[in-house]
């Protein structure tokens, strides 16, 4: 009798296996993306392979960054006399984004 029991509690117990394991079926074409490569495997397009930035790039940047500082001291100027200029807030942000990003670039 306890023999009984117990393989029939293991047949439950088998059954409630497999009823877990199976859950939904997985479409083929799931299995087919999940070969494709992620966004880890693929190389950043603006990016050089060699992760350094170009020389011309840089310059670039460091040009348009002197340039934008220069115009700040007259935009003080302006301010100091009354007049708010418009476009000094966005000359700040660049000043800072540009900073930021040449900072980074010959840290790497």
């Amino acid at each position: 009798m306890k023999i009984l029991v117990a393989l029939l509690f293991v047949a439950v117990l088998v059954t409630l296996a497999f009823s877990f394991q199976s859950g939904r079926p997985i479409p083929p074409g799931m299995r087919e993306a999940d070969k494709l490569p992620g966004p880890a495997d693929v190389p950043p397009i603006n990016q050089p392979a060699s992760g350094r930035p170009s020389p011309d790039v840089m310059r670039e940047q460091a040009r348009e960054l002197a340039l934008l500082a220069q115009t700040i001291p007259a935009d003080v100027a302006q301010i100091s006399n009354g007049t708010l200029p418009k476009d000094m807030s966005e000359k700040l942000k660049r000043i800072g984004k540009l900073s930021k990003t040449l900072r980074g670039e010959l840290s790497r």
